[in-house]
């Protein structure tokens, strides 16, 4: 026995002095990979997994205070944040679309660093008001006829759930552009607006273009051709006997839906008045109506406890308590860019003020609004006004977040499609994002032939060259005039076709994710709102429009219907 224990003992040993030798090998090999390495460094979780509790490293060091580092840490604390995020699965009381026409990734990024920097920062690391929202995707912008992308066709997907074809509006692909005879209640479509309206709802729309323009009248017309904004244009324009057919601006006027849209503040005045009646602040200008009728007029007969308004003084005016209906045109086209609004004389409220008031308006039983004006300084090759208008649509996505109750609001901001805008270059941090280029030794940046650029250009468009590129030293690139230097000469800037950013938060905001269609866009607010009868089968109806009441208080029946959803646009072609 006490071999046999002898023996077994000096066995279990040999193999302990085994697994010693290994593990002190491998201990040597550690030390040799510590030494090759600068640190290594462990995360450790804290009991609910929730968050990073510490961080440990050689000598409590990470690469040289790299736990200390502020670009680390920020990093950190936004993991935390991310982790606490919860999708909010109720049904939306109300949802709000901000759409940035023409609004690409390149327009955000420089919209974000002149915005920074006209706070007196260097604007890099400045955040704009939906950068923040805890929900994005990005969507596909092609139509049914094209790989690029057009503002009407681009609304109607959003706003109405289809592809279609270049040109049109609220229309499916069928519908043969300038047709009238084409244009049936068979290929029409139906808008969120509309599902609004259908519910009870107030609607609105808010836009610094006309009315009338592609990406608004997406919401409420119905046209085998987007330029059909007046009964004028019709005449002129239709490849057939148009006489059937509506323009988009009576359609505006005699929307059947609901109680009609509430809010309208825009441009546009001209495509509601007839041609013999003189614009209000333009004496040498007119309507362009064939027909005789003041549209303007009509709306505010067909509408009790409403107001009509051409200024900045009427619009100060109007009484959000007391009006229900109103009709704001403050221009005879488009609205002034927001760097230029101030030298208008007449006086134009601004995109921010335009959204408060509408939410004010429409959350007496709330919805919506579209909000314009980035679209058409890119087509003129501009890119000061069109930054300067993205700060202010930023100011007014601000605005709208302080006055709605985000719980209950989903708050969507997209783009219908970029532009061949772009940002780029090795510019030193700070530089003016309008200006020329300046490398790190504060030189100026030069090309091949020691002529100076713009971190700002387009690839096609009115800045387009004929000839050898000017030197831009004493050129005054960020002056509200100044046309971008562009590759291809062409008399108007085209669209962008890669894909948009969507940005979301609130209810139904957590299906905003991963690379989708456009069209996506409308079945989320409708599928967030519970509006169409498709919709119903995966949701609830909220308790103001027909649906139960929730145990878990997630609703108050003491709360008036307080239901909007608004819908903001920025400017089409």
């Amino acid at each position: 026995m006490t071999a046999v224990y002898l023996s077994a003992k000096l066995y279990i040993f040999a193999i302990f002095s085994a697994f010693a030798e290994q593990v002190t090998e491998l201990a040597m090999k550690i030390s040799l990979a510590v030494r090759f390495c600068s640190a290594f460094l462990v995360l450790t979780i804290d009991e609910n997994g929730s968050r990073f509790s510490t961080i440990q490293g050689v000598n409590g060091d990470i690469f040289r205070n790299q736990d200390t580092n502020s670009w680390y840490k920020d990093g950190v604390k936004l993991i935390q944040d991310n982790l606490g995020v919860k999708p909010n699965t109720n049904t939306a009381k109300s949802a709000i679309l901000f759409l940035g026409d023409g609004m690409g990734f390149s327009t955000i990024t420089a919209g974000r660093i002149l915005d920074g920097q006209m706070k007196g920062e260097t604007g890099e690391e400045n955040v704009l008001s939906w950068e923040v929202f805890p929900w994005s995707a990005l969507a596909k912008t092609y139509l049914v006829d094209l790989q690029g992308t057009d503002s009407a066709s681009c609304a109607t997907a959003f706003l109405n759930g289809i592809k279609t074809n270049s040109g049109m509006l609220g229309v499916d692909s069928t519908v043969r552009r300038k047709y009238c005879a084409s244009l049936t209640d068979d290929n029409k479509v139906v808008s969120i607006l509309t599902l609004a309206e259908r519910a009870g709802m107030s609607t609105g729309i808010v836009t610094t273009t006309r009315a009338t323009h592609a990406t608004p009248a997406s919401s409420y017309a119905h046209a085998a051709d987007r330029n059909w904004e007046s009964d004028a244009d019709i005449k002129a324009k239709a490849l057939d006997d148009g006489s059937k057919c509506k323009d988009i601006a009576l359609q505006l006027i005699e929307y059947p839906h609901g109680n009609g849209i509430e809010v309208v503040f825009a441009g546009g005045r001209r495509e509601l008045m007839h041609k013999n009646q003189t614009d209000p602040e333009y004496p040498d200008k007119t309507g362009e109506r064939l027909d005789g009728r003041d549209l303007i007029q009509e709306w505010v007969d067909k509408h009790p406890n409403s107001q009509y308004v051409w200024n900045q003084t009427g619009f100060d005016q109007i009484d959000v308590k007391k009006v229900d209906h109103v009709i704001g045109l403050f221009e005879s086209s488009n609205m002034k860019y927001e760097i230029e609004r101030a030298d208008d004389k007449a006086g134009e409220p601004s995109i921010a003020e335009m959204t408060e008031k509408a939410i004010k308006i429409l959350q007496k039983n709330p919805k919506g609004y579209f909000l314009g004006r980035i679209d058409h300084a890119h087509h003129d090759g501009s890119a000061t006004k069109a930054l300067h208008d993205t700060v202010a649509m930023n100011k007014a996505v601000a605005k709208a977040l302080e006055i709605v109750n985000k719980d209950e609001t989903l708050v969507t901001v997209t783009a219908d499609h970029s532009h061949v805008f772009t940002i780029g270059g090795y510019p030193k941090r700070g530089n003016p994002v309008l200006g020329i280029q300046k490398n790190l030794g504060d030189e100026l940046a030069v090309d091949l032939q020691n002529r100076t650029y713009t971190t700002l250009g387009y690839g096609d468009g009115p800045g387009g060259l004929n000839g050898s590129r000017p030197d831009l030293r004493n050129v005054k690139t960020d002056a509200k005039d100044y046309l971008q230097q562009a590759t291809v000469h062409l008399g108007w800037e085209s669209h962008g076709s890669e894909d948009v950013g969507v940005f979301g938060d609130g209810p139904g905001a957590y299906l905003f994710h991963g690379v989708v269609e456009q069209q996506y866009v409308f079945h989320v607010m409708d599928h967030a709102l519970c509006l169409s009868k498709s919709k119903q089968k995966s949701c609830d109806k909220h308790v103001t429009r027909g649906g139960k009441p929730k145990s878990s208080g997630a609703y108050s029946l003491s709360l008036p219907s307080m239901m909007y959803v608004l819908l903001m646009a920025a400017l089409l072609i």
